[in-house]
C-alpha cells in the first residue's frame, strides 16, 4: 500500500480534480461539475483529495446529514480512485479520513450506498 496525503480540497482546486470525477460521473462536463459542487457546498458538501507524491489519485465527496434512521452521520456521495492507481490503498485512505472526520464532528457513523458497477472506481 502506498503513502497518501489526504485533505479537504479548497474551491480553487476543484477544477483540477475533474478528470478523476469524470471517471465516476461521465455524464458531467467540467463546468456542470463545478456548478453542482458550488451549489452542494452551501449545504455542507465537501471534496477530499488523496495525493501521492503531490499528484491527485482519488477524491471523495461527503456531507453531514441527520436522519431519523441513522441520526447524525457523514454521507459519502462520491468516491473514486484514478483507474491506474486502484487497489493501492487510496480508497481506504479516503474512507479512513471520512471516518475520523465523522468522529471529530461527534457523528455516530459514515454511510455510503454502493451503486451497480461502483467496484470499477476503487
Amino acid at each position: 500500500m502506498g503513502q497518501f496525503q489526504v485533505r479537504r480540497l479548497e474551491p480553487r482546486e476543484w477544477a483540477a480534480i475533474f478528470p478523476l470525477i469524470a471517471q465516476l460521473r461521465p455524464h458531467l462536463d467540467a463546468d456542470e461539475f463545478l456548478r453542482r459542487v458550488r451549489r452542494q457546498s452551501h449545504s455542507g458538501y465537501e471534496l477530499v483529495g488523496a495525493f501521492q507524491d503531490g499528484r491527485p489519485v482519488g477524491v471523495l465527496g461527503m456531507r453531514p446529514v441527520h436522519t431519523l434512521v441513522r441520526g447524525p452521520h457523514l454521507h459519502i456521495d462520491d468516491i473514486v480512485v484514478d483507474e491506474k492507481d486502484r487497489k493501492a490503498g487510496a480508497g481506504r485512505a479516503l474512507m479512513d479520513y471520512a471516518e475520523a472526520d465523522a468522529r471529530a464532528r461527534g457523528m455516530n457513523s459514515v454511510f455510503s450506498r454502493r451503486e451497480a458497477g461502483s467496484d470499477r472506481v476503487l
